[in-house]
């Protein structure tokens, strides 16, 4: 496994003003980051300033012309090592809404298949002039490793358990859109259910760095072998009952089971879909019993709570459709916040490099 521990050099620190002055005023703090590889190593009001930022950049969607000019002239290389839809879809149109130009790279494509080491594909992609890498991998710790090894930005786009912060983000700012905080992103006062599982999720690590930072409570529901207690060390609370924590919030978060990740949801079925099996509970409609968000257990919700879910979905196990399309959700939103947030990110990395 990758060490998810590093250091990073020190960089000179830039004023950031405001990517669109006419939506949003420039934050206030500093940005002294070459690259995002979690939420955990920022303070709060360099989290703010990442989501005002975004908040700058979110009416550049609905623009007849989708693009600005802040990163014209600049080169974004996604390098995914592990399978990804929403997230590298993402990625590519905020760089290119930035005028940035992209290039793709995948595991399956690259010589990381004939045993190049990830370090030494990024370092070669570097070198042809590359301004910002978006590193996604199986393993903890890998952006990580490549940002110690290269001299541009790295964004981390996802790395094993560790942390997906730009998704953390994301869904940050969508409970801040939905409670009227785009202004200040003070959470206070409000408190988050992540529910399902818990300990495989690198969203569930970052939603809990960002949201205790700017002051939201944070439960994390499931069965023991999923939410263990264990989990409360990174800031939050653990509870097994979902229908007794679902009226006391106002939003669930709500997780796949990620079998791939678990030793016995790797076999395939003859129809070649992943067998949904788990050594962590009896059976999905056991698991569905207890801990899926179905239209009756909605109904528990506050009249103003929201229902997210980072996606995949596996509909019918952790989420009914009714509830997914349901009007409390706000599954769709996330995705189109996604996009700000990302632009966000790839601007002040990027232009944070540029100061060094």
């Amino acid at each position: 496994m990758f060490r998810t521990s590093y250091t990073l050099a020190p960089m000179t620190t830039m004023s950031v003003a405001s990517p669109t002055a006419e939506s949003v005023d420039g934050p206030s703090v500093q940005w002294k980051h070459r690259c995002l590889l979690g939420l955990q190593e920022l303070s709060a009001e360099e989290l703010r300033t990442l989501l005002k930022t975004a908040a700058g950049f979110a009416e550049v969607s609905g623009r007849s012309v989708k693009k600005v000019p802040a990163l014209r002239g600049k080169v974004v290389a996604n390098l995914f090592f592990e399978d990804s839809t929403r997230t590298r879809l993402s990625f590519t149109l905020a760089a290119q809404r930035l005028s940035a130009d992209v290039i793709d790279l995948t595991s399956s494509g690259s010589s990381v298949s004939k045993g190049e080491s990830t370090v030494d594909t990024a370092r070669n992609v570097e070198a042809m002039g590359v301004d910002a890498l978006v590193v996604r991998h199986k393993s903890s710790g890998a952006p990580g490793l490549v940002a110690a090894g290269v001299k541009c930005s790295v964004i981390n786009a996802g790395d094993g358990k560790h942390e997906h912060p730009t998704q953390g983000l994301l869904d940050i700012y969508t409970l801040a859109e939905a409670n009227g905080r785009l202004e200040t992103f003070d959470l206070t006062g409000l408190r988050v259910a992540i529910v399902g599982d818990v300990v495989s999720s690198r969203v569930a690590r970052s939603n809990i760095a960002g949201l205790t930072k700017l002051g939201a409570k944070v439960v994390c529901i499931g069965p023991g072998t999923l939410a263990p207690k264990s989990m409360e060390t990174l800031g939050c609370t653990v509870d097994d009952d979902l229908e007794a924590v679902l009226p006391t919030v106002d939003a669930v978060n709500m997780l796949r089971i990620q079998f791939e990740r678990h030793s016995e949801g790797a076999a395939k079925a003859g129809g070649g879909e992943a067998v949904r099996a788990s050594p962590a509970f009896p059976s999905t409609r056991e698991y569905s019993r207890g801990y899926a968000l179905t239209a009756e257990r909605a109904r528990l919700l506050k009249p103003g709570a929201i229902i997210m879910h980072p996606g995949p979905m596996n509909r019918g196990i952790e989420i009914a459709d009714e509830v997914a399309d349901g009007p409390k959700s706000v599954i769709l939103r996330q995705v189109t916040n996604g996009l700000a947030v990302r632009m966000a990110a790839l601007y002040l990395c990027v232009s944070g490099s540029e100061a060094r």
